[in-house]
């Protein structure tokens, strides 16, 4: 057999290479922990671990950085990064951002926790500024929703619950059931550190930064780029105000 045509055969197979982002669509990359339940319970405290948050934010900010994205949001073990509408890098290859993302994101929390941890990554698409700011508040309500569980959940457990029995607890249990259980074991839901309930965001700002140009001798004033790290998050319309001035810029 002819070896470029035994190539192209097999290369034919590759059925999903092609495969590419729609030209002009916002694109957020999600990615999740896999196995991270058994990972955090037992190496961190338990509903939230400061600790087990940094490394989040630094794989977060990693990702933010790779991707030379808009807006990077993490919460729970799971990270949504932003990408301009124009972006081209690997020509907007599906198998390539899924595949990417997810290593880098495995690489980065794995070199700061020191510990061996994998994700998986999986893409959303909108067309509109406003199929973004839905997703990002998407995000944040799930944030809310899974703390205010997590919360309860684990003061059943530390309290002596079983977990057939601290799972059973709030199967049929409203928002406000959830709520008084807290208060009834003297945690106010909603005064607990704003990252826990609505997650943490990263954007790039500018600022000024002094100096001495030594030709002229004068004092200048250089602009700079940084990473934004926001642990006090806004909710709700406020949270969806930030997220239409970060993807639409003045």
């Amino acid at each position: 057999m002819d070896g470029d045509e035994f190539e192209a055969r097999q290369r034919a197979r590759e059925y999903f290479h092609t495969l590419t982002v729609l030209p002009g669509a916002w694109i957020v990359i999600r990615v999740d922990g896999r196995g991270f339940s058994r990972l955090t319970e037992r190496s961190f405290d338990k509903p939230f671990d400061p600790g087990f948050s940094e490394i989040m934010v630094a794989t977060a900010e990693a990702l933010l950085t790779e991707f030379g994205a808009r807006y990077a949001y993490t919460e729970s073990d799971e990270i949504s990064v932003l990408l301009d509408r124009d972006f081209n890098l690997f020509g907007r290859s599906v198998e390539k951002l899924v595949s990417l993302s997810a290593g880098i994101a495995s690489a980065a929390y794995t070199r700061r926790a020191g510990e061996a941890a994998h994700f998986d990554a999986r893409l959303w698409l909108g067309v509109e500024v406003g199929d973004v700011v839905d997703y990002f508040s998407w995000r944040q309500a799930d944030a809310t929703r899974c703390a205010l569980n997590g919360w309860c959940y684990w003061t059943l457990r530390k309290s002596g619950a079983s977990v057939r029995r601290a799972t059973s607890a709030l199967e049929r249990a409203s928002t406000a059931d959830k709520n008084e259980l807290l208060f009834q074991h003297g945690v106010n839901f909603n005064e607990l550190p704003a990252w826990q309930r609505r997650g943490i965001g990263l954007w790039w700002e500018t600022y000024e930064r002094p100096g001495f140009d030594p030709v002229r001798r004068v004092d200048v004033v250089a602009t700079r780029r940084r990473v934004r790290i926001e642990r006090e998050l806004p909710m709700k319309e406020e949270y969806r105000g930030l997220i239409e001035r970060i993807v639409t810029p003045a």
